[in-house]
């Protein structure tokens, strides 16, 4: 009994702040589609000029900016979800590992094609004009992606030296080395990158709301 109510209220817990990114995520929407005072300073960022910098840092950056590619990214999240699964005995990591990615291409997927963003290196910032920038995949993939892998190693390996902050942080930083870079190289709007990280952040705090709200014995305690 006190089991289940402790659930119940990390449930409702998680519904309040995937709601809460939700509405963020809605609110960065509502200013891409009618040209809100938050395009002004997408328009400002992107016209500023950028240092031109040695082969070897743009390499450095490149490799970054991979981090949130969805296929390098899905590979690893799948591989290592076989990996816990095969050893600890449980369809749980993999099948975690499958939702968050169907549903990181569903709803991001059909929100780039419902916008249809322009990308700022075109030098003009249009809406149901067939582009793919908003939401940036590249910030709501590594926030979920790498996010649910941190997840996974956290709570179903059962392994001591992983700390749930440390973690957690090891995200963060992934994450917001990925929008700097895609900010740097103005191959996003600052708010296509404020809007993935919104909905790639709801979709992960409902994930774990699922999987959490339902008893597993592989789960750690």
């Amino acid at each position: 009994m006190m089991q289940a109510t402790i659930r119940r209220a990390q449930m409702n817990r998680a519904l309040r702040w995937a709601g809460l990114l939700l509405a963020g995520f809605l609110i960065v929407t509502q200013q891409v589609m009618t040209e809100g005072p938050l395009i002004d300073f997408d328009a400002w960022l992107a016209r500023d000029k950028r240092p031109k910098m040695g082969h070897w840092i743009e390499f450095v950056l490149m490799k970054i900016d991979n981090l949130g590619l969805r296929g390098l990214t899905a590979t690893i999240l799948i591989l290592a979800a076989v990996i816990v699964s095969r050893r600890y005995k449980s369809w749980r990591p993999l099948n975690l590992a499958a939702l968050s990615l169907l549903a990181l291409n569903g709803v991001v997927g059909i929100s780039k094609l419902a916008i249809g963003r322009t990308k700022p290196r075109l030098n003009i910032d249009l809406v149901k004009a067939g582009g793919l920038s908003y939401p940036s995949g590249h910030a709501s993939n590594a926030l979920l992606t790498w996010g649910m892998l941190a997840y996974i190693a956290y709570r179903y390996t059962h392994h001591a030296a992983l700390h749930g902050r440390a973690l957690a942080i090891s995200v963060g930083t992934i994450t917001l080395a990925v929008c700097a870079v895609s900010l740097f190289r103005n191959t996003h709007w600052f708010s296509d990158l404020l809007g993935g990280l919104f909905i790639g952040g709801a979709l992960l705090v409902l994930i774990i709301a699922i999987d959490r709200f339902v008893p597993s014995d592989s789960q750690r305690s």
